[in-house]
């Protein structure tokens, strides 16, 4: 594998006319790449896309630079398009595979301790705090996106049956089974909360969430109540709506879910979108080791 990889160094060097620099930096990836095959026995390179997400996935876990990621899958992109080109494979792996965004971070999530922290914040002596309760409970319990949720519906929610449905992007829609706790404190807010406020402002819609005068709620209004939420509990994070998303995913991995499961529920056309969150949760993992193991 090693000679294919620099007989592939000089097609870019005399062929494509590649800069030294870059022709280096290239053959330096792909020679990590063959290093990981070797340690796993593959012999021959992969036409499988699952080896070239597990591979990256382990360069992420290594803290590699994101830009350092986009270069490597580049490498790959070109490395898998001229072994095509020269009949060395039959099909080419690395269409399903994603480009990393350049300059991106870990998703922040949040510890099963601060959750519960933040979830104990609404007054829920109060109707809108009923409303917050159901909202966080919500999008902790399905992993929704924060438009999503705004969007919810009342003929989208199946609590007999432990489900809501959700149009997520491109207009897809799918089912997400909806926890006890959570089903509780929704079915208490549009007991409660909701049907007073629409019926006090005189509102006809099938939105689930609304505002103080009955109107649907708003994103930037979901965004600034988990703000106000967080700041009360005192989590020393920079959450988002988003932050629950991710935090549902990665508790749901390290608990024994499935990425195929997770995937379904986040609503992911690519499993690679999930796969950040097989790192999230080793990562926990190995926080969890070296906190509690005496000899780590």
């Amino acid at each position: 594998m090693t000679d294919t990889v620099q007989d592939f160094a000089r097609y870019l060097r005399l062929e494509r006319g590649l800069a030294a620099n870059t022709v280096t930096a290239y053959t330096q990836d792909l020679l990590e790449f063959t290093e990981y095959l070797q340690k796993q026995k593959i012999t021959n390179f992969p036409e499988s896309y699952f080896t070239i997400i597990n591979f990256l996935a382990s360069q992420l876990q290594a803290q590699k630079a994101q830009n350092s990621l986009a270069r490597m899958t580049s490498a790959l992109r070109q490395f898998y398009r001229w072994l095509l080109k020269t009949k060395q494979i039959d099909q080419d792996p690395m269409l399903e595979v994603d480009s990393p965004k350049m300059g991106a971070h870990l998703p922040t999530t949040l510890s099963e301790t601060e959750v519960l922290q933040l979830l104990k914040q609404p007054n829920i002596k109060t109707p809108l705090g009923v409303r917050d309760r159901a909202i966080l409970e919500t999008m902790y319990a399905t992993g929704v996106r924060v438009s999503e949720l705004a969007n919810l519906k009342l003929n989208s929610l199946h609590l007999d049956l432990g489900l809501i449905r959700v149009i997520g992007k491109g207009n897809k829609e799918r089912l997400i089974p909806i926890g006890d706790i959570a089903q509780q404190w929704l079915e208490q807010y549009l007991q409660t909360t909701r049907i007073n406020l629409v019926n006090k402002y005189h509102r006809v819609h099938n939105i689930v969430f609304v505002n103080f005068h009955g109107n649907p709620i708003t994103r930037q209004a979901i965004w600034d109540l988990i703000k106000k939420y967080v700041q009360q509990a005192d989590i020393q994070k920079n959450v988002t709506p988003h932050t629950l998303r991710h935090t549902f995913a990665t508790h749901l991995l390290e608990h024994g879910a499935d990425l195929r499961v997770v995937q379904e529920l986040l609503g992911h056309s690519d499993i690679s979108t999930t796969q950040i969150y097989t790192h999230l949760s080793q990562k926990r993992m190995l926080e969890v080791y070296h906190q509690t193991h005496p000899r780590a």
